[in-house]
């Protein structure tokens, strides 16, 4: 969680305690918002905590696709397997699977 009262700096001031910003965000898992002329421009996170976001990031996009999936399921938006096998084999210009 983003805490405005410790996470908002100036570029100029990163620029002059880089090391104590690495140190703080490495402790705290928090990004830290860079200001230029008083406006939000830059986010600065560690790599650890990065990854993080990005590892929770396709977890919830796998999880909306399971939801949209059982949504098609219930409203049945769904081809019996052997029809799309087929289709997808003349598309494709593949040939019959024996049986």
């Amino acid at each position: 969680m983003l805490d405005i009262s410790k996470d908002i700096h100036s570029l100029s001031d990163f620029k002059r305690n880089t090391s104590e910003f690495l140190e703080q965000m490495r402790g705290s898992g928090h990004p830290v918002v860079l200001t230029i002329n008083g406006k939000a421009e830059l986010v600065v996170q560690d790599a650890l905590s990065y990854q993080k976001l990005l590892d929770r990031v396709d977890e919830l996009e796998a999880l909306e696709g399971i939801k949209r999936g059982l949504a098609d399921v219930e409203a049945g938006r769904v081809t019996p397997l052997r029809q799309f096998e087929r289709e997808f084999r003349e598309k494709r210009g593949l040939p019959s699977r024996s049986r």
